[in-house]
């Protein structure tokens, strides 16, 4: 067994496995299953896509396990932070700083500076990593593992009773489990700026009452950090894996059977939602960890790491930069010589390959955006 780098090569390397789907892969897919007849039919196809309420595809893990993978991180910026003899106050001023900085970016990404504030969406997906990730960093400075489990479970607990038996009181009768008819939109139509993006301006999916199960989704990715943190001298890297493997298993269990009575919905950020992206990541984590740091199995991560040390920033230069004029400068000339549905593929592929080097090239300079 090689030993453990400092940086966890693993989470980078994730990291950038999530952000790939992000960054066109998913429209890659899609395009390629164009080719053959019902290919937009077939399943890896269609999991490419956000279902349209209750269910799950993979796109709809990309989010969670992203803000999963902020989690494991704290424990180690935290213990690093510790060590070099940082103050609680600058501690949580860094905390409340990156709080800000995300919930600023998601406005950004969704126009701020159109200056068009009447229709100006506030609830984002960073601003919900940057909330929940937030106040789990909270919870773990100030709890102990086992204050912090009872927490989560509560939370979950407190969060499916609220939302299964508390419907909107704007919309009498409505059953509490649609997008007319939850609580969550009720709330975000009371107290939330700005626009709400569905059913006519009358919900979001990334809103304030649903932001508080998604804090439980960060503190999972904390537990692991934190675990992962335990001497290989205690518990070796192999067992590690073997034990997440497990606990991939008994989340999803449980995950699944409330989804009989809570949906797995990722709209509402249902418990079951959280507890079966939660078991993803996990597992996903456990994979990623075993192959590359524990087995060492380290060279062919590059591509994937070169994506991950820099995920915010392609997040946000795909909405500021036109990398698609760029695509179609390299690319069109390749697109006019074949047939249709080959071109919507090259087009594809060009739009992946064309973000990537633009992350390699910032991988080169050492240059990274760090929030």
């Amino acid at each position: 067994m090689k030993p453990q780098s400092k940086r966890l090569l693993s989470l980078d390397a994730l990291r950038g496995f999530d952000m790939l789907f992000i960054m066109g892969f998913s429209e890659l897919v899609m395009k390629v299953c164009a080719l053959f007849q019902g290919g937009e039919q077939w399943w890896i196809s269609r999991t490419m896509k956000h279902v349209a309420w209750d269910g799950i595809a993979h796109h709809d893990t990309i989010f969670p396990l992203f803000l999963f993978i902020a989690g494991v991180s704290f424990p180690f910026s935290y213990a690093k932070q510790l060590s070099s003899g940082m103050s609680s106050r600058s501690i949580y001023l860094k905390i409340f700083k990156r709080m800000l900085i995300l919930i600023g970016l998601g406005i950004i990404y969704n126009g701020f500076f159109k200056f068009d504030f009447a229709n100006l969406r506030v609830a984002s997906v960073l601003g919900r990593i940057g909330l929940a990730w937030g106040f789990a960093a909270i919870l773990y400075i100030n709890f102990k593992p086992m204050t912090r489990a009872i927490i989560a479970g509560v939370t979950l607990i407190g969060y499916w009773l609220l939302i299964c038996y508390v419907p909107a009181p704007d919309v009498p009768g409505a059953d509490p489990l649609t997008m007319q008819g939850n609580l969550i939109g009720y709330v975000d139509r009371l107290l939330m700026p700005g626009r709400l993006i569905y059913d006519g301006g009358r919900f979001d999916p990334e809103g304030l009452l649903s932001t508080i199960p998604a804090i439980v989704s960060a503190m999972l990715g904390m537990f692991t950090g934190e675990f992962i943190r335990v001497p290989d001298e205690k518990i070796s890297g192999s067992k590690k894996s073997l034990y997440m493997a497990g606990a991939t298993a008994a989340m999803l269990c449980l995950g699944l059977l409330w989804s009989l009575v809570f949906p797995i919905n990722k709209m509402l950020w249902s418990s079951s939602f959280v507890l079966v992206v939660g078991a993803y990541s996990l597992g996903m984590f456990a994979l990623f960890y075993y192959i590359i740091d524990v087995k060492g199995w380290q060279k062919w991560t590059l591509f994937f790491r070169v994506i991950g040390m820099n995920s915010i920033t392609i997040y946000m230069a795909q909405k500021i930069f036109s990398f698609s004029s760029v695509n179609r400068f390299f690319f069109s000339g390749i697109v006019s010589h074949v047939p249709e549905a080959w071109g919507e593929v090259v087009y594809a592929a060009g739009f992946v390959a064309i973000c990537w080097l633009f992350l390699y090239f910032l991988y080169k300079k050492n240059t990274f955006l760090k929030i």
